[in-house]
């Protein structure tokens, strides 16, 4: 011990030196007991068990795999992909010369030219294609229309269409006019058109007596012919509008042009409605007073062309006051009509001897 050293200072005050941990020894496996000797020859070393091995976590990304990279294509000139374009720098534009100035005038010209020649055939096509419209509307239509009916007679009629879909029973039968009462014939010029045979359509002289009544404050007179109430009943609808007015005059005008008078008769006869969906004269015969359109006696035929104007609300068959009054005129009527030939145009019989 140094004098220098304090007395007190024991030895286990000296701080110890850290030591250094031995490493872990793996531990020791005891080798397996010794058994007994199978043979007389001394023990043989039985050879040791290895452990399977543990399966090995395979861990999956979801993550798609990279494609890989296209490869470079020897039979194409180019790579199979597509470089990225190199931006577009601008390039300063040279000052138009005189004649670019020149060319872009033109070229405005031009423009203007075409889009003028453009605008034209648009308004010259539109012009031609609405008096196409209009030719096939009102010239083709309507001509071919009546032309038909020039052979063959009306099916139906917008009227019977009409009665039809208010729930009445629609009789109608077609007859030539050969096969009509002469008396019906003279009965109806007599109640609805004296002069039907001396017109073209329009009664001149009517039309300024019924409008003379009207504007006088008297009973509202009507001035149609059988020649308008024709071309009503064939291929129009019944309410009264100026619309109808106007292609009423337009089909009655048709119809004069294209049908003999006796043809007009024939149609009118056909297709007149005499109430209870009764249209024309052979069912209104059969249902008023049972017979033919051919027997109808003058009396008769003066009933149902009495109730014309009104035919769903007088009777012909058990007529009133006023049918019967009417019923009379006509037959004083109807006679003057066969002895003056008024109705030789629709009657041949009523025609002189010269012309039969």
């Amino acid at each position: 011990m140094s004098p220098d050293e304090p007395e007190d200072k024991k030895p286990e005050d000296v701080p110890e030196e850290p030591r250094a941990e031995a490493p872990p020894s793996e531990p020791v496996q005891e080798p397996p007991p010794q058994s007994e000797p199978d043979s007389i020859f001394g023990d043989v070393p039985e050879q040791p068990v290895e452990p399977e091995p543990e399966p090995e976590t395979v861990y999956v990304s979801s993550e798609p795999e990279p494609e890989p990279e296209p490869l470079y294509d020897p039979r194409n000139r180019e790579p199979a992909y597509a470089p990225p374009a190199d931006p577009e720098i601008p390039m300063p534009r040279p000052a138009p010369t005189r004649v670019d100035r020149q060319r872009a005038r033109d070229a405005r010209v031009n423009l203007d030219l075409d889009l003028g020649r453009i605008k034209r055939r648009k308004r010259y096509g539109l012009f031609i294609t609405t008096i196409s419209v209009l030719f096939i509307a009102l010239v083709l239509m309507p001509v071919t229309w009546a032309g038909a009916y020039l052979f063959i007679n009306a099916p139906s009629t917008l009227l019977m269409m009409q009665r039809a879909a208010e729930g009445e029973t629609i009789r109608h039968y077609p007859i030539p006019i050969n096969r009509m009462s002469p008396h019906i014939v003279r009965a109806v010029i007599a109640a609805e058109d004296a002069r039907f045979c001396e017109h073209e359509g329009f009664d001149v002289e009517a039309i300024q007596e019924a409008m003379e009544s009207n504007a006088a404050g008297g009973r509202t007179r009507g001035a149609s012919t059988i020649s308008q109430q024709t071309a009503k009943n064939l291929f129009l609808w019944p309410q009264r509008s100026w619309v109808r007015k106007g292609f009423e005059t337009y089909f009655t005008a048709l119809i004069e042009f294209m049908y003999p008078k006796r043809r007009i008769m024939e149609h009118y006869l056909n297709v007149a409605e005499w109430g209870d969906g009764n249209f024309g004269i052979e069912a209104a015969a059969r249902a008023r007073f049972g017979v033919s359109a051919a027997d109808l006696t003058p009396l008769q035929a003066a009933r149902l062309a009495a109730v014309l104007p009104s035919p769903n609300r007088w009777s012909a068959d058990s007529p009133g006051p006023y049918v019967r009054r009417r019923a009379a005129t006509i037959v004083q009527r109807a006679n003057v009509i066969r002895n003056e030939r008024l109705a030789s145009c629709a009657l041949i019989m009523d025609r002189p001897n010269t012309e039969r």
